[in-house]
């Protein structure tokens, strides 16, 4: 993800103000966040182990 954002940001050396880095950051992730429609595998296990390690945590 970081290299990612740093790509997007590397290419405008000089932001006009804070605002406008963290658009530029705010629209990267959001370009990332398309990307990410895999599946978790074995995500039923993981929620199971999840509730044993931290039983007083994970409320499903």
């Amino acid at each position: 993800m970081n290299s990612t954002i740093r790509k997007y940001t590397k290419t405008k050396t000089v932001f006009p103000d804070d605002n406008a880095a963290l658009k530029a950051i705010y629209l990267a992730i959001n370009i990332i966040e398309r990307k990410w429609t895999n599946q978790i595998r074995n995500w039923g296990i993981i929620v199971h182990q999840f509730l044993i390690t931290f039983e007083n945590r994970c409320l499903i």
